[in-house]
């Protein structure tokens, strides 16, 4: 029943919060536009729900890579002043909307991560993918980026087993307060997060 209501849920919200943020929006757009150039979006392909591949929308936060520069690597030296300040308000998170919108995405869920870590999971890692990728989610609120892979893996699996209206509304409030704070924006010496290898010791999962 609740699958049900969480969509009405997702499209309600989502257009309701574009609308609201259409302003803003058009400001980062011509910030991106003029401080780092075309384009103004990053795309990239993410697992969503059942591991099925979409088009991930978010506004660029770091310049484009000098000419033998890994890309990987120099993740921290590319992020801008500009993406810095939206990396921590959390506004290039805002596009993400027309994920929701388009139904490959939720308000509220598991963040979608990158199509490698797929083969790296174990199979209680993997249950993550059993409800649709969110914008924000248990492990956004609990952590973030701070916390290890493990511990933000476990709580999304928590989520998925105890999924609800109620908390999903929690969720969201604490969201709010997160963003005001500031909080868990990046890992220890890492823009984001550091790559996710795999589980060590016994529960590693078969690739």
């Amino acid at each position: 029943m609740y699958p049900c209501i969480k969509r009405l849920f997702d499209i309600t919200v989502s257009l309701c919060m574009l609308i609201a943020a259409l302003p803003v929006l058009i400001v980062v757009s011509v910030c991106i536009r003029a401080t780092m150039g075309a384009p103004v979006f990053f795309r990239q392909q993410r697992p969503g729900l059942h591991a099925r591949p979409f088009n991930l929308i978010k506004f660029r936060t770091m310049r484009a890579p000098v000419p033998g520069e890994d890309v990987a690597a120099s993740d921290a030296a590319r992020l801008t002043r500009l993406g810095r300040f939206l990396r921590a308000c959390s506004l290039d998170e805002l596009p993400t909307l027309l994920n929701v919108l388009a139904g490959s995405m939720s308000i509220v869920g598991p963040r979608p991560l990158l199509m490698q870590y797929l083969a790296r999971y174990t199979p209680e890692q993997a249950r993550r993918m059993e409800v649709r990728p969110g914008v924000t989610g248990w492990a956004q609120v609990n952590g973030r980026n701070a916390i290890s892979w493990e511990e933000k893996f476990a709580l999304d699996v928590w989520y998925v087993d105890n999924c609800s209206l109620p908390l999903d509304l929690k969720i969201l409030w604490m969201t709010a307060a997160a963003v005001v704070r500031r909080e868990g924006i990046s890992h220890a010496g890492e823009a984001t997060m550091p790559e996710f290898m795999g589980t060590k010791g016994p529960q590693q999962g078969q690739s």
